[in-house]
């Protein structure tokens, strides 16, 4: 399909009726947006069994902050979809921003636009609380055996406690009263994970169509709203996790979608977290001993010899991975040990990175024999899994049906921890192709009030071939759009990155702010630089004062916690009082808090770290100054981020230049971000790094920044 003129003409009437519906004129950036998510997605042509012919179409745009992209990328996508059958996937970074879509912007689009669609939120099963569980919880005897079904991950099935009983039952009642909708991010108050997790199910312990529940359940009577819509709204970690399922499983398939990649500089990044492995070797024995207690107690409830006969066939592959397991601690222990060689000190305990992701022969050995055993466990708990399934269809009416379903979810919790480790061990025991990039693999000691643990991980250190093989390669098209989506003004890194195809279409939109008329980026001499950690504490310290002159409200951004810490101990007790500190109040609670004390007309600081860095919106008078304590380089002894710099290094790259500064000036760009949140807003940036003046990267950072009026000491 070369878009047509009467495709033109419906998103040119319906931003023009927006627009006047708003009393709004056109901005340029966004005009400029419109016509390239059009002429990108306009290029797609269809076979005769409707999948796409050629390249994938893919654009990607980074809009300066107030281009107003959702209204940009919505009039482009919406017709273009509906016109090739295809339905229109908006993904954000966070349910935040999903829900403000859902609920404030597609409502006013599908109102003032005049554009003919429907839409739907999309999330996934974690966030939906299952009532069979729910249920289950309120009405067993957690002293029956069958408790140790619905506590597979807690040690010795522990009973339920009053608080989490009373949250439940308030549950049940919003349910039945029609007053909740099951959701996790709609409930009136925080959820406490502890609290959550025994109530919400994954696809493994799900029994569908056969629960008792399944015409009440959340979770499905919102998917079921998916198939009647031409657009879901939904994040990257659900569009993640359906394409590691294959596709189709919850959203549409790859082929028969357009994606918008909302807040997409996060893509990568989330992909490389989604495809992490970590497992810990004295939990995953805890969890062995318990689940071989939890067959034993299925297998004695059946007393019917098709389950005793899988049952028995599993316990010994429990006992040798058991085995196996305290080889490993063994080995491990050694390697963490005083004679150990390149172990690390860190914030959590003592590490060990395998250089080039390259392991020991001894414990990829150990590795390959976890995975086998591991693949043989998981085999049988699928097969105990189907001899359930086959109770609940009414096929063999061994075990009640209600029973029959606690105890599917409970082997489903069994099979999917160990397809987890299957992944670890995989990756342990196999040797990466030396054409691609390594996983970064490496060992932690870590001790908490359970005791010492050693954990388990791998990662690989970009998504890139995995992006590209099942989503780039497989959509019908996609737009990629972020306010930060170059680096040091080129495309580079989130190509490398993300795998998105060269030969797609790029473009840089302007911001409607004025930023040299509205802010002004201030370097001032503190007589001393951040290499000297001391020195620069002390002389931020000295800095803060001066921050309570305005009267108005302030953000400092630090780059690590203990710097935050040190500065705010030090303060006089009268300017601490006005400074609220990140680790004091939970995010939304302290963004409330500073807002009232403004509203009052007095000063408030905020101190945060990278969280507050990215996301934060605090317009007008509740942000006129934001302060960055230095360039936000990454942490160094980051096992991901050291695995890469070697990787390039290996390859002839510089990875100060190549990674380390294009991270940094995107991290900066997207920090002083939190300044102009609207065109009315004015305020100033202060950076206390003179690096960007004494270094030879400096320039090419502040080049990267917006045309903030400069004024460097």
């Amino acid at each position: 399909m070369i878009l047509s003129q009467e495709l033109k003409d419906e998103i040119q009437t319906a931003y023009s009726t927006w627009l006047s519906s708003h009393d709004l004129k056109a901005r340029y950036g966004q005009r400029l947006m419109i016509a390239e998510v059009a002429k990108t997605l306009g290029k797609i042509q269809l076979g005769s069994d409707d999948q796409r012919m050629g390249e994938p179409a893919i654009c990607v745009v980074e809009a300066g902050t107030g281009t107003g992209k959702t209204i940009a990328y919505a009039v482009a996508a919406l017709p273009i979809a509906k016109a090739l059958g295809k339905k229109l996937v908006v993904a954000t970074a966070t349910v935040a921003l999903q829900e403000q879509i859902v609920y404030r912007d597609f409502p006013d689009i599908q109102e003032r636009s005049g554009l003919d669609f429907k839409f739907s939120l999309a999330k996934g099963r974690s966030r939906y609380m299952c009532l069979s569980k729910l249920d289950g919880l309120l009405s067993v005897d957690p002293g029956q055996a069958m408790s140790l079904a619905l506590y597979p991950d807690e040690e010795g099935g522990s009973l339920l406690s009053k608080d989490a009983s009373e949250i439940y039952q308030a549950m049940l009642q919003a349910l039945s009263e029609g007053n909740w909708k099951g959701d996790r991010d709609s409930w009136k108050e925080i959820i406490e994970d502890s609290v959550w997790r025994p109530i919400t199910t994954d696809h493994a312990q799900c029994t569908g169509r056969r629960c008792a529940h399944v015409t009440q359940c959340s979770y499905f009577k919102a998917r079921e709203s998916l198939e009647e819509v031409d657009c879901v709204i939904a994040n990257h970690d659900l569009v993640l996790a359906d394409l590691a399922l294959g596709g189709g499983a919850v959203l549409p398939a790859p082929e028969d979608a357009i994606y918008i990649f909302d807040e997409g500089h996060q893509l990568p990044d989330k992909a490389v977290n989604h495809f992490a492995h970590h497992q810990r070797v004295n939990n995953t024995r805890k969890w062995l001993e318990q689940s071989g207690k939890i067959l034993a107690n299925l297998g004695q409830e059946a007393g019917e010899a098709a389950y005793q006969r899988e049952i028995d066939r599993i316990q010994p592959i429990i006992a040798e991975l058991t085995a196996l397991l305290n080889q490993l601690w063994i080995m491990f222990e050694d390697m963490l040990g005083p004679e150990g060689d390149a172990v690390e000190t860190h914030n959590d305990g003592l590490r060990i990175r395998f250089a080039n992701g390259q392991l020991p022969a001894a414990v990829m050995a150990l590795a390959g024999q976890l995975y086998s055993l591991f693949s043989r466990f998981e085999n049988g708990a699928a097969r105990v899994a189907n001899l359930l399934d086959d109770d609940l269809a009414g096929h063999n009416s061994i075990i009640a049906k209600d029973d029959a379903e606690i105890w599917y979810q409970a082997v489903g919790s069994i099979k999917m921890r160990a397809q987890s480790n299957l992944g670890l061990w995989l990756s342990y025991s196999t040797v990466d192709n030396k054409d691609e990039p390594p996983r970064a693999r490496w060992i932690t000691a870590l001790t908490n009030t359970a005791g010492m643990d050693i954990e388990v991980s791998s990662t690989p250190i970009m998504a890139s071939d995995m992006l590209s093989k099942n989503l780039w390669q497989r959509c019908c098209g996609a737009v990629v759009t972020s306010a930060t989506l170059t680096a040091l003004n080129s495309f580079d890194r989130y190509i490398t990155r993300s795998g998105v195809p060269v030969n797609s279409t790029f473009a840089v939109v302007p911001s409607p702010f004025d930023y040299n008329g509205a802010a002004s980026l201030h370097v001032p001499n503190l007589g001393v630089e951040p290499t000297d950690a001391e020195g620069h504490t002390l002389a931020i310290i000295d800095f803060v004062p001066s921050l309570l002159d305005s009267g108005e409200g302030t953000l400092v951004l630090f780059s690590s916690r203990r710097q935050m810490l040190g500065v705010y101990d030090e303060l006089e007790p009268a300017v601490q009082s006005q400074v609220l500190l990140q680790d004091h109040h939970p995010k939304h609670v302290l963004l409330e808090l500073h807002r009232q004390i403004i509203n009052k007309g007095f000063p408030s600081i905020i101190f945060g770290l990278a969280s507050f860095a990215e996301g934060i919106d605090l317009p007008g008078s509740y942000c006129s100054h934001v302060v960055i304590a230095k360039i936000p380089f990454s942490v160094p002894d980051d096992p991901v981020e050291a695995e890469l710099a070697d990787w390039i290094r290996r390859n002839g790259g510089n990875p100060f230049m190549e990674i380390a500064v294009p991270d940094a000036a995107i991290k900066l760009v997207q920090a002083s971000g939190r300044l102009l949140r609207k065109e009315s807003d004015t305020g100033r940036i202060t950076l206390l790094d003179r690096r960007v003046v004494t270094k030879r990267y400096g320039q090419a950072i502040l080049d990267s920044l917006p045309n903030y009026r400069r004024e460097i000491a």
